[in-house]
């Protein structure tokens, strides 16, 4: 497996990270693959972008869309 060096880590940072691998009962660095892996996971903005541009382009183009602030408030008036 490759290995990935940081450096300039402030002591802030470490200390959190340290932190929270003890209290999830993990070592420094399967703290730190996991949170690159949870991160390496998400979507990129350009995913996320082309996913709504999606959900747009099923809309009928001639169809009104109602504001959803209105649609909030009525359901807050029930």
């Amino acid at each position: 497996m490759p290995t990935v060096t940081i450096r300039d880590v402030d002591e802030e940072t470490l200390t959190r990270l340290r932190k929270r691998a003890a209290e999830e009962h993990r070592s420094l660095s399967a703290e730190i693959r996991m949170i690159l892996q949870e991160q390496a996971s998400r979507p990129t903005r350009s995913e996320r972008i082309a996913r709504v541009e999606k959900i747009a382009a099923m809309t009928p183009k001639d169809r009104p869309q109602t504001d959803s602030t209105r649609l909030v408030r009525e359901d807050r008036d029930r």
